[in-house]
């Protein structure tokens, strides 16, 4: 035995077979152009509404403001302590992805996915200057030319293009987009922003332009698992065997509709061929349906040999082919539509359950969000001071967090033991009801040191609850935070 166990004539690499997608017409074909222009336009163009915010506030509708620690989404502001709605929006996504997937297959890889809406781009591109899938396998075999070295110069100086237009409006969304722009054009803007800029288009030109397929099949771990989201009753692109086989040429007796024209596997982005079922590969697109019913129509012959169908209605309409009489029509209509579509199950209804409960929490926390936040932090060095006159201290620092934009103070009062005293550094001025009014920073934190006295003689315990309440001009209040008083004990 030499040790090998037959590894050594196994081949452990095997070259990149390149793919060249065919362009294809048809209904799903213009609904993916559909969403590629929506998802372009979205992406592109939102760093440049406007959205009025008042005097000293971005106006940018959708701005991620790292330096102030702010995320701007239209109406709403979102401080860092908030990052749990970003959270719920991160579920909300994930079992919404989850919850179509069981429905619908990979419908978010065929049609949404940037992956897929940036090779599309490039892809289009890569047409529109080389030629369609004959041309373009054709240039590539052929000898270097200047004919060739200029076909080939030009898409990936468009291929670049976009992927700077990509990189860059990307950076719009962490900054005002015009003031951003104008830096980036007159060489004004950080190393950092060009730095972000180069990263995020080599990264869209390595993969819309050269990895393409290779990311959907080795690099995105969703086809992994996306088993355990389907079902047999999942639409995916399905190839209805019972009536393409046996395949053959159009005029020949006795075989399918399938007259193995290779057009499906022409079309495939990622080069497979569906009438092997469902694969890994699959990215769901459906450009496969638009290809085989192209022929079909050409043949006079009815349509879907290719369609998006559950594995359930498959296995139905083929028991339903082989109990047939021999000579009988295979495909008559309704022949595909034996098994009753069930959008009700078990999991969509846990993942419809899940999907509710997060969203519910999300508007409900949303809804009871408060514009002023309060905090109390105690010193805990040392835990209390006794003070010359025998009596004990406690220091606090209150942090008021005021979301709001105009200048406004808040009345400080402290719910304790009535033998307590209230205190705070700075003297600030009182309210009529004697309490002491502490300014808020607009749009920001203000802290404010305050001191809880305990007078000598009083008897407390070792720990006593105690709670601060910020007040408004009309005396209602708007904030509340617990904290204890330390003492040496009863």
């Amino acid at each position: 035995m030499d040790g090998s166990f037959g590894i050594r004539d196994a081949a452990l690499y095997a070259d990149h077979q390149k793919v060249y997608p065919r362009s294809v017409r048809g209904p799903i074909r213009r609904i993916k152009w559909a969403v590629l222009g929506l998802c372009l336009a979205v992406y592109y163009l939102l760093p440049w509404l406007r959205w009025d915010r008042g005097a000293g506030a971005p106006n940018q509708a959708v701005l991620l403001d790292i330096q102030n620690a702010r995320l701007f989404f239209f109406w709403i502001e979102l401080w860092p302590q908030e990052v749990y709605y970003l959270t719920g929006l991160l579920v909300l996504g994930a079992v919404g992805l989850f919850a179509v997937s069981s429905l619908y297959g990979r419908l978010w890889c065929g049609f949404a996915c940037p992956q897929t809406v940036w090779t599309d781009l490039f892809m289009q591109v890569e047409r529109w200057i080389q030629g369609d899938r004959t041309q373009r396998m054709r240039l590539d075999a052929a000898p270097w030319t200047a004919r060739k070295f200029g076909q080939k110069a030009a898409t990936h100086a468009a291929w670049i293009t976009i992927a700077l237009l990509t990189g860059g409006a990307w950076i719009f969304y962490f900054g005002d987009a015009p003031r951003t722009l104008v830096d980036i054009v007159t060489g004004q803007a950080s190393l950092t922003i060009y730095g972000f800029i180069a990263l995020f288009a080599g990264t869209t030109y390595l993969l819309a332009g050269f990895a393409r397929e290779q990311v959907c099949t080795y690099m995105c771990p969703w086809p992994r698992f996306q088993a355990a989201m389907l079902d047999e009753h999942s639409m995916i692109v399905a190839y209805r065997g019972w009536r393409g086989e046996p395949r053959g040429k159009a005029r020949i007796e006795g075989t399918g509709d399938c007259v193995d024209c290779r057009a499906c596997v022409h079309v495939c982005p990622t080069g497979i061929d569906i009438r092997e079922g469902t694969q890994l590969q699959c990215i769901g697109c459906g450009l496969c349906i638009d290809a085989c019913d192209d022929i079909m129509q050409r043949l006079g012959r009815p349509t879907k040999l290719i369609a998006f169908d559950s594995s359930d209605n498959l296995d139905a309409s083929g028991a339903a082919v082989c109990a047939m009489p021999a000579g009988a029509v295979r495909h008559a209509p309704g022949m595909a539509a034996r098994a009753p579509r069930r959008l009700l199950r078990p999991r969509t209804m846990v993942y419809a359950s899940v999907f509710s409960a997060v969203a519910l929490v999300m508007v409900v926390a949303f809804a009871l969000r408060h514009d002023v936040t309060l905090t109390a932090l105690r010193d805990r060095a040392p835990l209390y001071v006794r003070l010359a006159d025998g009596g004990i201290r406690n220091t606090y620092t209150l942090r008021i967090g005021e979301k709001g934009r105009a200048p406004v103070s808040y009345a400080l009062a402290l719910d304790a033991p009535a033998n307590l005293r209230l205190s705070v550094a700075g003297q600030p001025a009182v309210d009529a009801a004697g309490h002491p009014l502490l300014a808020a920073r607009a749009d920001g934190i203000a802290e404010w040191r305050v001191f809880v006295v305990a007078p000598p003689g009083v008897s407390l315990g070792a720990s006593t609850p105690v709670s601060f309440r910020l007040l408004d001009a009309s005396g209602r209040q708007v904030a509340r935070e617990g904290s204890i008083f330390v003492a040496p004990g009863g």
